[in-house]
């Protein structure tokens, strides 16, 4: 008897430890929490519809409540960081980069008053168009592209992958637009094509397929190498043909969508930010709940991890750096 009571101990003790050895607390959320205003994106792009979908489910189960609000984007949302506008905000992976070490859209001006949340999921840079003769970002030399509001992240996205077609600003007619602008624009026949950054299936290029065809141009691995070569944080993505009726699926590349918070927001308000939203991923009511997973979550080198995401990513069994 006693043999067999120690054998239960023993596999009780194993569970508990899990395959690390080192015991897991249960993850449960914080009393005390605050208003948080969160900064995602344009009303027909994936961080306001997923954003929204996320601050809701936060404010149900936790004392913390998110409000999302529309915004200008990556550089915006940064910006409304540093200005104490806001609280959280959503950001292409290179964009927070570009902000944490002053370079590009933040050339000589770093903002540092901020910390990663979480890496969510990959975001693809989509070309879209209603052109089937526009078949490779070559075929976009002397045509009009809207390349995303000057200075934006989809701005320097369209000039990082036009480059590496051998391609500048001053080879097309560029114009620079939001998502919703330019399907608007590629609806009225205004311009040729648009550079369009967000995860797929993207609202506003969804219901440019409601009625008409439209088509996304693929980019070879070629032309993925050398661009890799010049901006390692692409990645090779490929968008799958559901996502829009497309005839098949599409290669390109992506870079990651990340919540960023300032660094005076508590820990508390933090933790119960990712307890909301990875403890209830079944009760997400948006596509992108499905692509989230604790390892890409955990996978941001550029930026520290909050404290809040420390504690929280800790008690689920994952370690994330953090700035002290």
């Amino acid at each position: 008897m006693k043999k067999v009571i120690s054998l239960v101990l023993a596999l009780t003790m194993v569970l508990a430890l899990g395959v690390s050895g080192v015991a897991f607390a249960d993850a449960a959320p914080k009393d005390g929490g605050k208003e948080l205003r969160f900064t995602t994106g344009g009303d027909q792009g994936t961080y306001f519809g997923f954003g929204g979908v996320m601050a809701q489910k936060v404010s149900e189960v936790t004392s913390t409540t998110v409000t999302a609000i529309t915004s200008g984007g990556s550089k915006a949302n940064i910006e409304a960081l540093d200005m104490e506008d806001a609280e959280l905000g959503f950001v292409q992976s290179d964009v927070m980069s570009y902000g944490y070490k002053g370079e590009r859209l933040f050339d000589g001006m770093p903002v540092e008053n901020f910390s990663t949340v979480a890496a969510l999921y990959m975001e693809q840079v989509q070309i879209v168009t209603l052109n089937p003769d526009i078949k490779s970002v070559a075929d976009l030399k002397g045509k009009s592209v809207s390349i995303g509001a000057a200075g934006s992240g989809v701005y320097f996205n369209a000039i990082d992958i036009l480059g590496a077609y051998g391609l500048t600003e001053s080879d097309i007619k560029p114009t620079y637009q939001s998502f919703g602008d330019s399907t608007e624009a590629l609806q009225d026949g205004k311009i040729d094509a648009a550079f369009i950054v967000a995860g797929a299936p993207t609202t506003a290029v969804t219901s440019l397929a409601a009625t008409k065809s439209v088509y996304l141009v693929a980019l070879d691995d070629e032309h993925i190498e050398a661009l890799q070569e010049t901006s390692p944080y692409y990645s090779k993505n490929v968008i799958p043909a559901d996502a829009y009726g497309l005839d098949s699926d599409v290669t390109t590349v992506a870079v990651g969508a990340v919540v960023i918070a300032r660094n005076d927001v508590s820990d508390a308000d933090v933790y119960n930010f990712l307890y909301g939203v990875f403890e209830n991923l079944d009760n997400l009511a948006h596509d992108k709940a499905k692509e989230l997973s604790f390892e890409f979550a955990t996978s941001v080198t550029d930026v520290p991890y909050h404290p809040g995401a420390a504690a929280y990513f800790a008690d689920k069994g994952f370690d994330v750096p953090t700035a002290g």
